[in-house]
């Protein structure tokens, strides 16, 4: 494998992401008004005029972020880097699952779309769930703190590097954990502004009412290499890809071990096909002399094609 796109999910997104690919390219402009048709939004006035707070609101945020990533990737192919590989972090996997031609953009849209809806449902409909981002701690050190604490309603929900980790949960558990990991030795514990606890049983109203949406889809098998938050492993087919879509909001996301089986592909790059440069942070603790370039922007795609 040469190259492996990644693309990132709810988080990385900022008012004015995509803009020039957008002005720059037919092809982005042609996704641009099929996601707003799927959607039922305008999605260059949310991406563009929006503000912050515009696109915080999750059922909002997921769609813009999936798209802003395939405008990304589209461009980096109209400049001559192909992927050999794919994967997304958490809604970031649904570009990732269109790039590897699993599922057509335009169900793609629709499925994201969907899924925004219904997070954000069970979010509201949970009495009070929430995130936090655990620094300077393994996940194993996080995981045995919860445990001691006897706290059952809060769960890693990212394993995002051997020192970074999400719990997700009740409120007053999420709350609790944080004292725990901080007696444990976390340096800090941040908490996330979220609709609800994500990546976690509290999201199973979600998971539920998106297997209705996903059942009438027609799921191929990957082109191209596709690595699963679910499993962390390479998808290796169209069925498996499908029951794991929907898993997934339940699931934890297990990106340490998911870019481990990208490194046993042997890349010569990866590129963070979408805004900001988290998953280019994270990759830096196990991609060792793989690069992973920002492509988050037309200049930054260009600069590797030159």
């Amino acid at each position: 494998m040469k190259t492996c796109f990644l693309f990132p999910g709810q988080g990385a997104q900022y008012p004015g992401m995509a803009r020039d690919f957008y002005e720059t390219s037919k092809a982005v402009r042609d996704l641009f008004a099929l996601a707003s048709d799927a959607s039922a939004m305008d999605l260059k006035k949310l991406m563009f005029e929006g503000s912050e707070e515009d696109l915080k609101q999750t059922r909002s945020t997921q769609i813009a972020v999936a798209l802003a990533g395939v405008a990304s990737a589209t461009c980096a192919r109209e400049h001559g880097v192909l992927p050999d590989g794919c994967a997304g972090f958490s809604v970031g996997e649904w570009p990732a699952l269109a790039e590897a031609g699993v599922v057509s953009y335009g169900d793609m849209f629709r499925l994201v779309a969907e899924r925004g809806r219904l997070m954000e449902e069970a979010g509201k409909r949970s009495g009070g769930s929430t995130m936090s981002a655990v620094l300077s701690l393994s996940p194993e050190a996080i995981e045995e703190a919860i445990r001691k604490a006897g706290l059952a309603n809060v769960w890693v929900a990212n394993y995002n590097s051997p020192t970074q980790s999400v719990i997700s949960g009740t409120e007053a558990d999420v709350a609790a954990a944080e004292q725990a990991v901080k007696a444990a030795g976390a340096k800090r514990a941040i908490r996330l502004k979220v609709s609800g606890a994500f990546h976690s049983p509290i999201m199973a109203y979600a998971r539920d009412g998106f297997a209705e949406a996903v059942a009438g889809v027609s799921f191929g098998d990957p082109k191209i290499a596709l690595f699963s938050n679910v499993t962390g492993r390479r998808i290796s087919g169209g069925s498996e890809a499908k029951a794991l879509a929907v898993s997934q909001i339940v699931s934890p996301v297990r990106w340490i071990d998911e870019e481990a089986a990208i490194l046993e592909e042997k890349p010569i790059f990866c590129a963070e096909t979408g805004p900001g440069t988290v998953l280019g942070g994270l990759w830096k603790s196990v991609g060792g002399d793989v690069p992973c370039y920002p492509f988050g922007t037309l200049d930054q795609v260009a600069a590797i094609t030159l």
